[in-house]
């Protein structure tokens, strides 16, 4: 039996190490089942941890007493600040009303069209190769091109982002501080440039997300150049490392799971909801770190103002008390939408629209052109801790 902080177990898990493919879901399950609190103390800075589904969305609907003054509760430091995550209330809104246009509905299908073509034309590079490291010749590549292009940007220029944002990750998750730092830098100052570009020559800011920014008023001030800087670099990390991971996992998953694959295939008005039940099955965001603002009591666990929490959303989004058979890839689930993959309450993710889109179209793409494929029979496959993503995928098809 192990011990006990008050009336809560502890957890001894660390989950910034490597593990082989879900070896993350299967200690957050675990330890969802033993109990509906721990306390963890498996990184350097303890935490509380909420891991069931009810909490985890009280949790993310009480930015009041959970505050995002942290939002890792495995990096509470937050050696990279990013814009809009790291504000609060009215000052978050403002931001957020400024660049929620670009990310809409509407934002995202005037894109539509080039992530189709673009998707189309790497896969069409890749099926005569009858193999390929689907994360490094794919999952990265295809996110990085539609993002630049979004910010109006030639898509070659991922040729040199691409190993950047893996730096940066790379640090956020235990790796080389020092060069994570330095690939910071690379892209601030990339982005640097471009501000001063537009800045000289403006672009239509109706269409241009650097422009718009340029020219945008809060409370009647231009915005910072630092705040533009690091709003640009926020979108980079977060649309890039989060598409490919899903991509890996939704491509491993299809790989050993013929039926599943075959279905999509034959029936591809079911990928919108296989996308939601990949996210769903597959949360690569396993938790968002908060900060309590004052003393708060939930069913005898007591918490003190400055405790750092951890809103569990990869032990809710497989919580058996709101998803029957949870660790099931069940096409149609019922209430699958609710799921916490893209958060919730007023921090919800900026991208979920633009995410849905792209992993959809890589699932009809790739389906139309590449339809049996399987894992490298050689492959020695790792998850990597923090923010989950499979480093590397083998496939291979025949020809």
């Amino acid at each position: 039996m192990r011990e006990s902080v008050g009336r809560c177990p502890v957890s001894h898990t660390d989950y910034r190490l490597a593990t082989p493919p879900a070896g993350h879901y299967a200690f957050l399950d675990r330890e969802r089942e033993e109990s509906r609190f721990l306390w963890n103390d498996g990184a350097d800075t303890g935490f509380w941890m909420l891991t069931r589904y009810d909490d985890v969305l009280q949790g993310f609907q009480n930015p009041e007493t959970f505050t995002n003054d942290i939002t890792s509760a495995l990096n509470p430091q937050r050696g990279i600040d990013l814009l809009p995550q790291r504000l609060g209330g009215e000052e978050h809104a403002k931001l957020r009303r400024v660049i929620n246009p670009y990310f809409s509905p509407t934002a995202v299908r005037r894109m539509e069209r080039f992530a189709v073509d673009r998707c189309a034309e790497l896969v069409e590079e890749l099926a005569p190769r009858g193999a390929c490291d689907f994360v490094a010749r794919f999952a990265l590549r295809y996110p990085t091109d539609v993002f630049l292009v979004s910010l109006g940007l030639p898509p070659s220029d991922g040729e040199f982002f691409v190993p950047w944002v893996e730096d940066v990750f790379g640090g956020f998750f235990g790796g080389a501080q020092n060069k994570a730092r330095a690939a910071s830098d690379r892209i601030m100052d990339y982005f640097a440039d471009l501000v001063a570009e537009r800045r000289a020559r403006p672009l239509d800011p109706r269409e241009d997300l650097v422009s718009r920014l340029v020219e945008a008023r809060i409370d009647e001030e231009p915005m910072p150049d630092r705040d533009i800087l690091t709003v640009c670099m926020t979108l980079l990390l977060a649309g890039l490392d989060t598409t490919r991971s899903a991509l890996g996992y939704m491509f491993w998953h299809l790989a050993r799971h013929d039926e599943d694959r075959r279905a999509l295939i034959a029936d591809p008005g079911l990928i919108p909801a296989a996308v939601e039940e990949f996210i769903r099955l597959y949360p690569l965001v396993i938790q968002a770190g908060r900060e309590v603002s004052r003393q708060v009591d939930i069913d005898g666990l007591t918490m003190e103002a400055g405790d750092v929490v951890w809103l569990g959303i990869g032990s809710a989004n497989r919580d058996p008390r709101k998803f029957p058979d949870p660790d099931r890839f069940v096409l149609g689930r019922k209430g699958v939408n609710q799921h916490l993959g893209f958060g919730a309450g007023r921090h919800r993710c900026l991208g979920m629209h633009l995410a849905r889109v792209e992993l959809a179209i890589v699932l009809r793409e790739w389906h139309a052109r590449i339809p049996d494929y399987r894992i490298a029979p050689d492959a020695d496959l790792v998850e990597r801790g923090g923010q989950l993503t499979l480093t590397s995928l083998p496939l291979e098809w025949d020809l």
